[in-house]
């Protein structure tokens, strides 16, 4: 068997990228810099041949975002071509060329898996380890981007036999337990609630559809007066009518981003969120996304109702460490409400859990 060259572990699992896919984020800043760097070349090329004014200014911006697409386009897949990870009896090791990472499989707190959109076999493995509270309260994670059945290779990571049913994203993650294991309790949130970022999308969404509408009422009247004065070229009054298209279509859709993530996502994984405690371990299902955590982590059990709810945070426990959640116990910090956290958040029946996961 196969030897680390650092740590001298036994390899109990090695591979790679399966597919290399660019993420979603990095899409959207792809998508929106190629709209601007296009609005922005035919602004120029209509300044100058209308107005023979120089537009080196505007040339540099443009090239300056068209190299931002560029790169948020093809970074992640060369950074991604070359990455390989390695399971050993201690450690999961991340590795690209000389560049290290690795973190101890005994110090792992809980496991997040992202299944792709595209392949329900594949997707990331993401593993977090909680450290202390107070000052030193941060969370540490190894990202896993694009293996092969991750729910399977979290299972080699633990030390567990994989079940025949791991690998795949589309079965209901009841269904794909370990062997001998069982649920005890389930339960959906019954509200999505309205946090800090929320509300600040809202707004921000709201005021963008203002400043679309203002922008589109006194454009169009303007454009209209410029044709009909036939003051430019057919080719050139295409160029302009274009970009301003274009710049208000790039402010719409950012203003429907914005109320979709706010008003209409937040309905959505509500509604496709699932919690499940076993006798073995926790598991929450939101979206495409699932949350597996071992149940002799956790330390300490809150119950914190709101209104007519509750939401119950778990302490978790490790070597060296006790630590809450990601976001931190009581509500904690709303810069990570996106993140799929060990909460369960807004139920009814926390007298019942709570019993069952204090035992």
């Amino acid at each position: 068997m196969a030897r680390d060259s650092l740590f001298s572990e036994r390899i109990v699992w090695q591979g790679r990228c399966r597919a290399v896919s660019v993420p979603f984020a990095q899409k959207t800043v792809a998508a929106v810099a190629s709209v601007v760097c296009a609005v922005t070349l035919c602004y120029a090329v209509v300044i100058a041949k209308a107005l023979d004014v120089p537009v080196g200014g505007m040339v540099l911006f443009a090239g300056w975002c068209a190299t931002i697409a560029l790169g948020a386009w093809r970074l992640p897949l060369w950074w991604r071509s070359q990455l390989e990870y390695v399971v050993t009896d201690r450690h999961v090791i991340w590795r690209r060329g000389r560049i290290r990472r690795s973190i101890e499989i005994s110090q792992i707190s809980y496991a997040l898996v992202r299944w792709s959109t595209h392949d329900a076999s594949t997707g990331d493995l993401v593993l977090v380890r909680a450290v202390p509270t107070g000052a030193l309260r941060r969370t540490l994670s190894l990202t896993l981007q694009d293996v092969e059945t991750p729910d399977r290779l979290w299972a080699i990571i633990r030390g567990v036999e994989p079940s025949a049913p791991l690998g795949s994203g589309d079965r209901p993650l009841a269904q794909r337990l370990d062997v001998g294991e069982r649920v005890l309790w389930s339960a959906s949130p019954l509200a999505a609630t309205w946090t800090t970022k929320r509300v600040a999308t809202a707004a921000s969404g709201a005021l963008l559809a203002l400043l679309f509408e203002r922008s589109l009422a006194s454009s169009v009247p303007s454009i209209a007066r410029l044709l009909r004065m036939h003051a430019l070229s057919p080719g050139l009054a295409v160029l302009l009518v274009g970009a301003v298209a274009l710049g208000m279509l790039l402010l719409l859709a950012i203003s429907a981003g914005a109320g979709y993530h706010s008003l209409v996502r937040p309905v959505r994984l509500n509604r496709r969120t699932r919690y499940f405690v076993t006798n073995a371990r926790v598991l929450i299902r939101r979206g495409n996304e699932e949350l597996a955590l071992d149940r002799s982590r956790i330390a300490y059990v809150i119950d914190a109702p709101s209104r007519k709810l509750h939401d119950v945070f778990l302490v978790l426990d490790g070597p060296q460490a006790r630590a809450l959640a990601p976001s931190g116990a009581f509500g904690g910090d709303r810069a990570t409400d996106d993140v799929l956290r060990p909460v369960f958040a807004a139920i009814d029946d926390a007298d019942t859990v709570g019993r069952i996961l204090r035992a």
